[in-house]
């Protein structure tokens, strides 16, 4: 077994084996379990990186005002006066 990025790993996707370098092919109709199961493990690690993605975008963003650097600077600007 070996770890690849769920994003690579798609349907007609193929790897070569770093310990014993045969090449194998990743398809969604695989018959053998281990590769239906990196196969269905990289569906779910899409969506929910896809469903993480979409709740970033969705999340209102800070303020400018709030942020700590810009807060550090007024407060340096209020001591100098």
């Amino acid at each position: 077994m070996f770890r690849d990025r769920a994003g690579r790993l798609q349907d007609g996707y193929s790897r070569q084996c770093p310990s014993c370098e045969v090449v194998l092919f990743f398809a969604e109709d695989s018959q053998h379990p281990f590769i239906k199961r990196a196969m269905r493990d990289a569906r779910k690690m899409r969506k929910a990186l896809r469903e993480e993605e979409a709740a970033r975008i969705a999340a209102p963003q800070p303020q400018a005002g709030s942020s700590r650097r810009f807060a550090g600077r007024t407060r340096a600007a209020q001591r100098s006066d």
